[in-house]
């Protein structure tokens, strides 16, 4: 019987989706750490398959997956990247190499082999210590993105418009992330969007990768973002000419080439601006909400097609494009502390002609903490004959959705559509 190892830890795929898309490849063996993400989950695993700890170190997880003689390993979590890599050495399995996976989890290697490769010329600096800020200042210029060498969903990620107040903010980060004389935290550019109004001034490009060439599965159109980097939704595909379509799949192929990527699906987001497509950066797994999207629009799996390609069966055909316009529009949690206490208009907006789900991420009762990072409310997805259609839709949902919130000042209620356009303090300089 064939088995199939998963890095499990949060990502861009749930337990369900795994179970739906591998399960019926063959028995499954979940492999991770204790977190705050996945220890709730050990049980629910348990069902799924055997699950490998890695709490007692990597040689013992390791000699204990040879013992279970998996045929493939896979992850959707950018922190079991290196991990994985790693096992699948060990075990003689085909995955992305240790050094890539290293590349594609550091944001300032992957910045630098770019350059080195010819392929982005964007300025960057390493940050390990507060004494690093000038010197990096004065190489990138401002305004800059700071933000952690390794991490995902804009977390800790700013905007850096002023030396001093930027200055300040990293040392605060600084001081919490406690380095190890590594760097942990980059500056980089700032990628000035053209304006792409109603979509925002980025796309992502899933690519699918086998040793034998890549094949670009899809480019997604991006809602606007909200300060300082929260992403509010996607719509598939991206209505851009196709000439420019071939311009950043060119790009991203060039970046794939460069990092030494040959297998599985990866994930990369690229700006749009006056001079033309530029990396934001590479992730080597599937971007997230894209299988919820894929299986929507093409009734066709990437969970699935990920433990194909690790297994070897590398002959697929890609699906025709999508038929209309098929979006998921996440409404943004405050970045203020609040608790949820109630959500209206759920009834309204799934009777809405177009939507096809409402799905809750916070319950009414949940307390979340401050924090910069895309932090969905919940999920409104559905389709339409033309993005004007979509937009129509996801507008609509804007004004019936709405929350009330208990803040450190009281109690407010506030629709979607205020919520996107709340004030926000900036560390790096101003309010936006």
């Amino acid at each position: 019987m064939t088995t199939i190892a998963v890095t499990y830890d949060y990502g861009s795929v749930n337990v369900a989706e795994i179970a739906m898309g591998l399960g019926h490849l063959g028995d499954l063996v979940f492999v991770g750490e204790d977190s705050p993400h996945t220890t709730p989950l050990i049980p629910l695993l348990k069902d799924l398959g055997e699950v490998v700890r890695l709490d007692r170190g990597f040689d013992e997880a390791a000699d204990r997956l040879a013992v279970l003689a998996p045929d493939a390993i896979v992850s959707y979590s950018d922190a079991m990247l290196p991990v994985t890599a790693r096992l699948a050495e060990r075990l003689g399995l085909p995955y992305h190499s240790v050094g890539t996976a290293s590349l594609l989890t550091d944001k300032s290697r992957q910045r630098q082999r770019l350059r080195e490769a010819g392929v982005e010329d964007v300025r960057s600096a390493a940050l390990t210590t507060p004494g690093d800020w000038a010197a990096a200042v004065a190489a990138v210029g401002l305004p800059a993105v700071l933000k952690p060498v390794h991490g995902q969903g804009s977390r800790d990620a700013h905007l850096v418009t002023d030396a001093d107040a930027g200055r300040a903010l990293f040392t605060a980060l600084i001081g919490s992330a406690q380095p190890a004389g590594t760097p942990a935290f980059v500056l980089e550019e700032y990628l000035v969007g053209r304006p792409s109004d109603p979509f925002g001034d980025y796309v992502s490009v899933e690519t699918v990768c086998t040793p034998s060439g890549r094949v670009p599965l899809a480019v997604s159109g991006k809602l606007p973002q909200l300060t300082p980097f929260r992403e509010t939704g996607q719509v598939w595909p991206s209505p851009l000419p196709k000439e420019e379509i071939q311009q950043i799949e060119d790009l991203v192929d060039r970046a794939l080439d460069a990092l030494g990527v040959t297998t599985g699906i990866t994930h990369t987001e690229v700006k749009l601006t006056a001079e033309g497509p530029r990396i934001v950066e590479v992730n080597g797994r599937l971007g997230g909400r894209i299988n919820e999207m894929c299986r929507r629009a093409l009734s066709f799996d990437c969970v699935e097609l990920s433990g194909r390609l690790a297994l070897g069966l590398t002959a697929w055909t890609p699906p025709p494009p999508p038929r209309g316009f098929h979006f998921q529009y996440i409404p943004p949690a405050p970045v203020e502390e609040f608790t949820l206490e109630e959500v209206h208009g759920i009834d309204a907006v799934r009777a809405l002609p177009g939507v096809v789900a409402y799905r809750p991420t916070v319950e009414p009762g949940e307390h979340w903490p401050t924090s910069v990072m895309t932090r969905p409310l919940d999920t409104v997805t559905g389709a339409g004959g033309s993005f004007e259609e979509v937009f129509a839709t996801m507008e609509r949902a804007r004004r019936l959705l709405s929350y009330t919130f208990t803040f450190a000042d009281g109690t407010r209620t506030l629709t979607a559509a205020e919520l996107e356009h709340l004030p926000v303090a900036v560390p790096g300089g101003g309010t936006r």
